[in-house]
């Protein structure tokens, strides 16, 4: 992983931004990454959403297509 990019500024969208963004592009145009606990995963997500607590995302961010958008929450 590059660690400078963890220095890089991003774009920050409310909730209704980021459903328009989800309802203008496909599915496979970005990565919708919950960051949460797996107990409140289970409880509520958005459907196609992947699961990677947010201390493990050094570890895993491999996971995830970095060339793509990544809408966290």
């Amino acid at each position: 992983m590059k660690w400078k990019q963890f220095f890089t500024p991003v774009k920050s969208i409310d909730s209704l931004q980021a459903k328009r963004y989800i309802n203008e592009h496909p599915g496979d145009e970005y990565t919708l990454l919950d960051v949460r606990q797996p107990s409140e995963y289970r409880e509520s997500h958005l459907p196609g959403a992947t699961l990677i607590p947010l201390p493990e995302l050094s570890d895993r961010a491999h996971e995830m297509a970095l060339s793509k958008p990544v809408l966290v929450y």
